[in-house]
């Protein structure tokens, strides 16, 4: 868009109008400063991507379906090292995706978000159970599958991103990549 508005002002006009000169120089210099922008954020995305790389458990996160190599660097950085919680409970506590008790004395089940979370965590695991709804699979399914039991609509993202934080806490504890299928696991 920015390409074609520096197009259009430097295109020559059948009408001239009084200000067209200034106009166009205006159009031109913002839409200079919005390349410029562009070109500084894919350089920063670039840079972020191959920081995250080198990150030893880099490439566990990125294989769970939703999390790129942003999401992933983001959850980093929010929860520090993820395994080191104690359970995938403590994670999602974390990210604020479990909800407390509210009740105070006769009053009990009044359930609400906790006041004390990382929201960026949550932001993570929110926005990458949001991207996973749009395509078919067990993702869309439990949200599905959540809607028809009466879920609104964010209760539902919440809850599947309470259960991808589970997902996403056992692959890195077991120190394995995400694969459709799960993995066999033997009895003793």
């Amino acid at each position: 868009m920015a390409a074609t508005a520096m197009e259009a002002a430097q295109a020559q006009q059948q009408t001239a109008l009084p200000g067209e000169d200034t106009a166009a120089q205006i159009v031109a210099d913002l839409a200079t400063q919005i390349l410029t922008l562009d070109d500084r954020l894919k350089r920063i995305d670039r840079q972020i991507r191959d920081t995250f790389h080198t990150h030893p458990q880099a490439e566990i996160i990125e294989s769970l379906p939703g999390m790129g190599p942003i999401l992933g660097a983001e959850s980093v950085v929010a929860a520090g090292d993820m395994p080191a919680y104690d359970d995938a409970g403590h994670l999602a506590s974390a990210a604020g995706l479990v909800p407390v008790p509210g009740g105070s004395g006769r009053r009990t089940g009044n359930l609400h978000r906790p006041e004390r979370y990382s929201r960026r965590l949550r932001r993570v695991f929110y926005l990458s159970a949001q991207t996973r709804i749009i395509r078919d699979g067990p993702n869309r399914d439990y949200y599905l599958k959540k809607r028809d039991e009466g879920c609104k609509h964010v209760q539902a993202v919440i809850a599947l991103a309470r259960r991808r934080t589970s997902v996403l806490w056992a692959l890195l504890r077991d120190e394995r990549a995400f694969t459709p299928t799960p993995p066999i696991t033997q009895t003793a």
